[in-house]
This record gives C-alpha cells, sequence and structure tokens, in this order.
C-alpha cells in the first residue's frame, strides 16, 4: 500500500465545504447514555480547528454502535455534539439526518468557520453497503473530502471510501501521523524490529504473525493465544484457550521463523488460576505443564525476563495484544512489565490499537509510547499489509 497521501496541508480550504469523516465512536454509559471516555473526539480536533481557522466549513460525520441502518434514538450522535461544542468553545450544528431535507438545508446554509454534524451514518441502510447513490449524496454536500477516522479505514463504506469517487480526497492528522509512524515501521524499521503479539486467538492474528515473518527480526507470542503454540509443541495447557484447528498452522509458524532467521519467542513459564475469575487462585508452572482443571491467565516470571530483555535492545517495538488476563490486577502482571520495558527502552514504540492501547492506558505509560494507534481492527490490518479501502481512496503525494 502506498503510504504517501496528500493531507488538509496540501490543498487549499479557504471558503470550501469539507466532508470530514471522523471516529466519533464513543462509549457511552448504557443506563444514561452520557460519553464516558471522549478520547476519539479530542483526537479529531486538530484536524477540525485547521479546517475552522483556514475559512473552511465543516461538515463532520461518524458512525456511533450498529444501528444496522435503522434510525435508533439511543444511537444519535446529539450527545457527541455537545461535547464536541464544548470542546472547540462554538455551536456544533447538529443536523436530524445524514442525507435528508435537513442535512442538505443547513450544509447549504453552512459558512466558513462553522461546524455542522451530520446524524449517524449507519442510520443510512446503504452507509456499510458502499451504496454509490449515498456516496453521492454525501459527496453533493461539500467540495472536498477529509478522511480522519483511522479506526474506519479498514471498512468499504459510503462515507469513509465511496465518497472519494465524487470528490477530491485527502487525509487528516490522525491519519497522517498513523501512516508516518506504522508505515514507516513497516517499510523502513530502525532495526531490530520486535514485534510483540498477544491476545486471544491464534486465528486473528494469522496475517499479521505472515507478514511480520518477512520483515521482523524478533516475533514475541503472548496471551491466550500462546497455549496454542504450546499444545501445538505437545504441551499440557489444562483448560487454557486453545485452537485445536490452529495447532498446525502453529508449527508452520515455528519452522517459518526458524527457515528465515527471525528468532519467535514462546511463553517458557505461565501463571495459571484454577478458574477464570479475578480472585483466583494462582501458580506458576513451566510452560506445557499447566495440570487438568487450570488455566493460563498470565506470561510467568521467567517468561517476563525473557521477553524484557528481548525489547531492551530493540530499535523499533510493534506491540498488538495483551500478554494476559490484564482487567484482572492478579493477571495483568506479564501486560504491565512489558509496557514498563517499552517505556524504558529508547526505541520507536507503536501501539497497535484495540485491547493493547487500553492495556497501555489503563496501566499509565500512554504518555511514554511514541504512538498509540487510534485503530484496532484497522491497525490489524495495516500490520497484515492489507491495503486499507478508507486509505487507498485518498490522493497520492
Amino acid at each position: 500500500m502506498n503510504y504517501r497521501k496528500k493531507t488538509v496541508l496540501d490543498v487549499d480550504v479557504r471558503g470550501k465545504k469539507v466532508l470530514l469523516r471522523c471516529d466519533f465512536n464513543v462509549p457511552q454509559d448504557k443506563a444514561t447514555g452520557e460519553i464516558t471516555s471522549d478520547k476519539r473526539i479530542v483526537a479529531a480536533l486538530p484536524t477540525i480547528r485547521y479546517l475552522l481557522e483556514n475559512g473552511a466549513a465543516v461538515i463532520a460525520c461518524s458512525h456511533l454502535g450498529k444501528p444496522k441502518g435503522e434510525v435508533k434514538p439511543e444511537l444519535s450522535l446529539k450527545p457527541v455534539a455537545k461535547r464536541l461544542s464544548e470542546l472547540l468553545g462554538q455551536e456544533v450544528i447538529m443536523a436530524d439526518d445524514v442525507v435528508g431535507p435537513d442535512a442538505r438545508a443547513k450544509a447549504a446554509a453552512l459558512q466558513p468557520g462553522q461546524i455542522l454534524l451530520l446524524e449517524n451514518t449507519r442510520f443510512e441502510p446503504g452507509e456499510t453497503k458502499n451504496d454509490p447513490e449515498l456516496s453521492k449524496a454525501l459527496a453533493s454536500l461539500a467540495e472536498l473530502y477529509v478522511s480522519d477516522a483511522f479506526g474506519a479505514v479498514h471498512r468499504a463504506h459510503a462515507s469513509t471510501a465511496g465518497v472519494a469517487a465524487y470528490l477530491p480526497a485527502v487525509s487528516g492528522f490522525l491519519i497522517q501521523k498513523e501512516l508516518d509512524v506504522m508505515g514507516s515501521a513497516l517499510s523502513a524499521p530502525k532495526r531490530p524490529l520486535v514485534a510483540i503479539l498477544g491476545g486471544s486467538k491464534v486465528s486473528s492474528k494469522i496475517g499479521v504473525i505472515n507478514n511480520l515473518l518477512e520483515i521482523a527480526d524478533t516475533i514475541i507470542i503472548g496471551g491466550g493465544m500462546s497455549y496454542t503454540f504450546s499444545a501445538a509443541k505437545g504441551g499440557k495447557i489444562g483448560d487454557s484457550l486453545l485452537e485445536a484447528d490452529w495447532e498446525d498452522y502453529a508449527n508452520q509458524m515455528v519452522e517459518k521463523a526458524a527457515e528465515k532467521g527471525v528468532k519467535l519467542l514462546l511463553p517458557v513459564d505461565s501463571v495459571c488460576g484454577d478458574r477464570f475469575a479475578p480472585d483466583a487462585e494462582r501458580k506458576v508452572v513451566p510452560a506445557g505443564q499447566i495440570p487438568d482443571g487450570w488455566q493460563g491467565l498470565d506470561i510467568g516470571p521467567e517468561t517476563v525476563k525473557l521477553y524484557c530483555g528481548a525489547v531492551a535492545g530493540a530499535g523499533t517495538v510493534i506491540w498488538n495484544g495483551p500478554m494476559g488476563v490484564f482487567e484482572f490486577p492478579a493477571f495483568a502482571v506479564g501486560t504491565q512489565a512489558i509496557a514498563e520495558a517499552l517505556s524504558k527502552t529508547g526505541a520507536v514504540t507503536i501501539i497497535g490499537g484495540g485491547d493493547s492501547a487500553a492495556a497501555v492506558d489503563q496501566l499509565g505509560y500512554a504518555d511514554k509510547m511514541t504512538h498509540i494507534s487510534t485503530g484496532g481492527g484497522a491497525s490489524l490490518e495495516f500490520l497484515e499489509g492489507k491495503e486499507l479501502p478508507g486509505v487507498a481512496c485518498l490522493l497520492d503525494k
């Protein structure tokens, strides 16, 4: 994929109506509808402020949740408009629809320096189908398209990719940073390049491991997925997570790493629990020796030393997926140790969104990392080397 894309800095926005795709898919309290974290709204501010200060009229749009083409009042973007208005210190005009009469009238009346927020794009059945008619209708509201929702660029939807067929399309600052940092880490990394892969499933990381075997110097495996590797080597894993269908694949990856001269590190010990609970009884056992009735819930102390040692001399570290059940403090030790090791290294440190980003944030190390990706699924597909539809549609530099 070409990572060199035009940005808002490469076009004249003054006096133009700009359709800006944001990622306002914020978490909300189910009972009250209150936004519980406004990080995604805050992340959009640099691009929004740049456009407003440089004389553009901004028509922002985003999805929220999965309304599946139906209008669901509980998934309205009205709470987002309220919070965005507070953060910007100016009124955010809210449309009652996406491309209906209200949105069209408000977009037509919008003046430079003003911002309009369209209603949830997924209220439109054509959004997730990348319907050309919806793409055309969205494009007709503006003269320029700016994509700044990295969390949604792996989806070929009307508002993330379709509109680019009808408007000049460039990236905002958020996507520009993702492309610059993650793109250079994959295409020209400072070496050695160490990739840390965790999380629960081997199956969700197949493409990532395959792609990284071509470019990484060391690959570290942790989390629930490591027990499939352990079982594949004939180890006893008790009641630990297992994807039996992927054991052959795990062995193939070990062989492929050896062929390519890539160090593939697997846990040498595990912290086990007698059940999946925060107050489970704990014990440390060697890898492949987890007794029946017990399950591996974190990497063990010797594995922590091994993994932290591998990270210490790295030039670039890409981390996707926690080392254990970090939500339970008793089983967050491995994830915390890796986060701390990354915070002390001189390497370029990239956290690949999703659970690893949540873990680093929760454990208090977020400000010590070079880059924390704003996209879970998008950053995974980026690491797989896949073409992202919402990036491919942007104008090349």
